[in-house]
């Protein structure tokens, strides 16, 4: 696994966030974790039954926001629906996880380009609430060809990051259960 364009794989633990499934369904397969529904639309996320985060996919971060009383669209011109989010609360941070899986050549590698401008959106978004933003790229192999050497420098350089086939649940600031 390449960490930010440089790391390697978390052999210690081999806990990740696979791209062939979501957020949730990988957190409750992880001993010591549950989730549950919320009545509210999103899903959190215990550890020995404390409460270490919060999942949100598409429309359920605005559900959250509504519950906060956060006002987003006097905040933002249009939603954004990000394919995966967490908040995590030990490090009061939001982590956007958006996914990209390419087998050809598509419109995907253009839009790799657009996280310096989604992580200010969600960013502003967020602000009142005091929370910190990480935006992450979730590739596939795909996207370990030369010809994407730029735009994955450009990830780095504007401060999101990325993966390919998954995260390592260190990278969230998660408790990684012993083997």
């Amino acid at each position: 696994m390449k960490e930010n364009g440089i790391g390697g794989a978390n052999t210690k633990t081999g806990l990740v966030f696979e791209g062939k499934t979501d957020l949730q369904t990988f957190l409750c397969g992880q001993k010591g974790y549950s989730c549950q529904n919320n009545d509210s639309g999103w899903v959190d996320v215990f550890y020995n039954k404390e409460q270490v985060a919060s999942i949100f996919k598409k429309t359920a971060l605005y559900r959250f926001l509504d519950s906060r009383k956060v006002d987003w669209k006097s905040i933002l011109s249009k939603k954004l629906l990000p394919d995966d989010s967490i908040y995590v609360v030990c490090n009061n941070t939001f982590f956007v996880i958006e996914c990209k899986f390419q087998k050809v050549a598509g419109s995907v590698d253009e839009k790799l380009q657009t996280c310096d401008f989604k992580k200010k959106q969600y960013k502003k978004l967020l602000s009142q609430l005091n929370m910190e933003v990480e935006y992450i790229y979730l590739l596939s192999d795909w996207f370990k060809q030369k010809q994407y050497k730029d735009v994955l420098e450009y990830i780095i350089s504007v401060g999101c990051s990325y993966y390919f086939e998954y995260i390592p649940l260190s990278k969230f600031g998660l408790p990684v259960p012993v083997q």
